[in-house]
């Protein structure tokens, strides 16, 4: 057991379900009592915590794939930190895990939940990135979910993000015939081609999507990684050639709509080019996380898949990097930094 434990731990709470964005209101940062851990649960002092876009569903009050968060209790999601206190079997002080109760400064962790990483494969924030459920995504998504193939055109929205950005460059890796991205800026747009090493990408408020993604993939596309929805997918049926797949991951352009938001105008496209669009949640795909890991690790060590993570320093400015995050401030994965 370790001597000195922190007394107390700040925690972000909801208290008010949002209606349509979250407003700072819907929030509190609290302070709560910690206590040595109990048997087979260990105390972690985290050092970074993920917010992602799947949060904001959580924070309705309807039934869904995970339950939406509790009023008045903290919030959760990936977070990566050290051990300052164990009391289960194969755990120690100063031993590096990963968990899921972020949004925390210390968090108590039943062991089973919590899985060590090691600091000197890479950095730890990495394991809420590109080498954790963001990365899985991407590569689930795009070889398990999409079925891609070495030759495959691949359309990716939202591509300067954690998953988005992660997608396209697999895609390269795998022998794609050739990667377009959007994004939403003309800084994220010269990232994709630049550094990523997309073929082609456009900046989706420069003009109808339809219309961009037409000019970028001339022959059409084999699969589409949708991590937006709306006009994008509109766009993508119908760029999409006879039996293409498409991996719907996510629809951020309507997470914050207070009204339905109307569906693409022209599936009937899916019956004569025989398409298959197929959601995906990652915690359907934890079994190819060994090799996701090995085959990834190799790729960030050659320096042959890249990424970026933007990072907000300071558990009090959580609420900005989350809603930050929704209007897309964020290039790669978005970080809050407790170190």
């Amino acid at each position: 057991m370790s001597a000195a434990l922190p007394t107390s731990s700040r925690e972000w709470h909801l208290v008010a379900r949002p209606h349509g964005w979250p407003k700072a209101e819907d929030f509190a940062l609290r302070e709560a009592a910690v206590a040595a851990p109990a048997e087979g649960r260990i105390l972690v002092r985290n050092k970074y915590f993920s917010v992602d876009p799947y949060m904001r569903g959580r924070m309705n009050d309807v039934k869904s794939y995970t339950p939406p968060f509790k009023l008045d209790h903290p919030m959760d999601g990936g977070a990566v930190g050290e051990v300052i206190a164990s009391n289960a079997d194969g755990f120690a002080v100063g031993d590096h895990v990963l968990h899921g109760l972020g949004w925390r400064e210390i968090a108590d962790v039943p062991a089973r939940h919590a899985v060590q990483v090691d600091p000197d494969l890479a950095p730890l924030s990495a394991y809420l990135g590109v080498l954790g459920m963001t990365g899985l995504t991407a590569y689930a998504g795009l070889f398990e979910v999409a079925s891609f193939k070495e030759g495959d055109a691949v359309f990716v929205s939202g591509a300067a993000g954690a998953v988005g950005s992660q997608v396209g460059q697999l895609a390269k890796l795998k022998g794609a015939s050739r990667v377009i991205g959007s994004a939403g800026s003309d800084e994220k747009v010269r990232l994709l081609t630049e550094e990523y090493g997309f073929d082609a990408a456009f900046n989706y408020k420069n003009g109808p999507v339809h219309e961009q993604l037409k000019e970028a993939a001339p022959d059409g596309i084999d699969v589409y990684f949708d991590n937006v929805g709306g006009d994008h997918l509109e766009a993508a049926i119908s760029a999409l050639n006879v039996h293409g797949r498409a991996t719907i991951c996510g629809m951020i352009a309507q997470y914050n709509a207070t009204e339905p938001t109307p569906g693409p105008r022209n599936m009937a496209l899916i019956i004569g080019k025989r398409l298959r669009l197929t959601g995906m949640l990652v915690g359907d795909h934890a079994d190819l996380q060994p090799q996701f890991v090995q085959e990834v690790a190799g790729w960030l060590a050659s320096g042959e898949l890249k990424y970026r993570e933007t990072t907000v320093e300071g558990i009090e400015n959580g609420y900005d990097a989350f809603v930050g995050l929704l209007r897309g401030e964020n290039t790669g994965k978005m970080i809050v930094s407790l170190v």
